[in-house]
């Protein structure tokens, strides 16, 4: 069986680490770098960069950001953000990232996961789905949340992982920030129907919520942001207790 993996999720905004609720009110939670140097040791499995406005804001995700935390790290690291075309990921692989994660730009151009994907294979490949319930349908959105399309959760997961995605980033924008437990329900339906890693985004605020992702839907992976950033959960602390949950993790050596 495979350890099940725990991914402190950094959402980066001018250089410096945010945090909000529902993907609004962002507030501060420190420099990227120190974050990602500690949580290297305590024992983190890996860590997400998002640079969450490079969509939004036109601009490519800051390489020089890459850089640095590579020269503080050695546990693999992915960088979200304004990647576009091949040259991005190109510049973020040779910066030091382990893996690229796809959003906005994959919805406008679904090929683009093919393409990513032929150039340096789908264990490079992340697609980052944010997705809300709206009536009873769950609806992809983009930039961050800041756009809802029409395009349906489900549907463009199957079809993120016909192209060629190798891991699957669903983060519920309902559970974000909340600290109310991820979405279960509709990640245990997608984890059910995928062959790729799902890592589970959104919603954690409490050990059990970790404990009970992993029972009940089985996912590869929990990812969470403030609740580490401000020391709630300790990743020792949590590694210990899904162990005595009979959960497979991989155990700290420092």
């Amino acid at each position: 069986m495979l350890s099940k993996r725990i991914i402190p999720c950094l959402d980066v905004k001018d250089g410096r680490t945010v945090k909000g609720i529902n993907f609004v009110d962002l507030r501060d939670a420190g420099d990227p770098v120190e974050l990602a140097w500690n949580y290297s040791q305590q024992g983190a499995d890996e860590l997400v960069f998002l640079d969450i406005t490079a969509t939004h804001e036109r601009r490519k995700t800051m390489v020089e950001l890459v850089k640095s935390v590579a020269r503080q790290i050695n546990i693999p690291f992915t960088i979200g953000g304004g990647i576009n075309e091949i040259a991005d990921a190109d510049a973020l692989l040779n910066a030091g990232a382990d893996k690229i994660s796809i959003n906005s730009a994959a919805v406008r151009n679904p090929a683009l996961i093919d393409e990513l994907a032929k150039a340096f294979g789908v264990q490079f490949v992340i697609v980052a789905v944010d997705t809300r319930r709206l009536g009873e349908q769950n609806l992809v959105h983009l930039n961050g949340g800041r756009i809802a399309t029409e395009k349906d959760t489900f549907e463009w997961i199957l079809e993120a992982e016909r192209r060629g995605a190798g891991e699957i980033l669903l983060t519920s924008m309902d559970h974000d920030g909340t600290k109310g437990g991820f979405d279960n329900v509709f990640l245990k339906k997608v984890n059910d129907a995928v062959h790729i890693p799902v890592i589970a985004s959104g919603g954690a605020g409490s050990v059990q919520h970790f404990v009970d992702v992993f029972e009940k839907t089985n996912v590869d992976a929990a990812l969470a942001a403030s609740v580490f950033h401000y020391g709630e959960i300790l990743i020792p602390d949590l590694k210990a207790i899904l162990s005595r949950h009979q959960i497979e993790v991989r155990q700290i050596f420092n």
